[in-house]
């Protein structure tokens, strides 16, 4: 059994890899429910299985180089690069979580953020996603940020105040031409950053697609308000309580490949 030790440390190792990749990518293609494989298998559990095979990794790792064979140090080694890098992972979103704001809902114009269609406002309710909140009224007094931020400074900061904080940068961009060449560029830009069912709304003056993250295969709804001579941006999460910052790292891309497209 000792022999074997590196060995079992290794296969473990792997078998820990698989897990992660099926709580990431299960999601995404409907094999399980993303509040399953977000919450118990990544979250709970996860930190719990890094931690055996780690231990395991550790206690091969100490027998090889007391009794060896010397020769098998690599599958021990192995082993405990693994769940040390997933640790790590896990490490580095925590600390994302921790520096962007917990909001999942972001645009360039705070005071009159763009309003989705109401074929998507009709597809998230039967999607059952996040609703969209008042950009007004203070986060302590919406229902999913009540429990989460109760006593602290943020409980009294709108969705505006805490994106003009936390993104100022995000801005109108301005246009000149056609609104209908605009409306042409904003589609094209959406495409070219990767947004899926890229719809326009010619008397609305909206464009809208559809975002789709790697991991876990989360979605988002993005929407263009193309007005008189300015173009405004919201990507707003279907689902979680704070997006890692995706939403407004998604409104810079975009914004950038709309001035390109603008320009061209």
């Amino acid at each position: 059994m000792i022999a074997k030790l590196p060995r079992i440390a290794l296969w473990l190792a792997l078998a820990l890899v698989l897990w992660f990749v099926a709580a990431v990518f299960g999601p995404k293609f409907g094999m399980i429910d993303w509040r399953f494989a977000l919450g118990m298998m990544v979250t709970a559990w996860g930190p719990i299985l890094i931690g055996i095979v780690a231990l395991v990794a550790v206690i091969a790792l100490v027998v090889v180089l007391w009794k060896g064979p010397r020769g098998e140090w690599w599958k021990p080694v192995i082993a405990l690069a693994i769940p040390a890098a997933l640790m790590a992972g896990l490490a580095n979103v925590r600390s994302t979580a921790e520096s962007v704001p917990p909001i999942h809902d972001v645009a360039t114009d705070v005071l009159d953020p763009p309003e989705f269609t109401s074929w998507t406002m009709e597809k998230r309710a039967q999607l059952q996603a996040n609703a969209l909140n008042d950009y007004g009224t203070p986060l302590g007094e919406l229902e999913p940020w009540k429990e989460s931020l109760a006593g602290e400074d943020l409980a009294t900061q709108s969705h505006a105040d805490v994106i003009a904080a936390s993104y100022p940068d995000l801005a109108s961009i301005p246009y000149s031409g056609e609104q209908s060449d605009a409306m042409v560029a904003v589609a094209l830009a959406m495409e070219d950053i990767g947004l899926k069912d890229v719809t326009s709304d010619v008397e609305g003056g909206r464009v809208e697609g559809v975002a789709e993250t790697f991991l876990f295969g989360f979605k988002d709804d993005v929407v263009a308000r193309v007005g008189d001579g300015e173009i405004d941006l919201r990507s707003v999460s279907r689902v979680g309580l704070s997006d890692l910052g995706y939403n407004a790292a998604r409104l810079r891309k975009l914004s950038e490949a709309i001035e390109l497209r603008l320009n061209d």
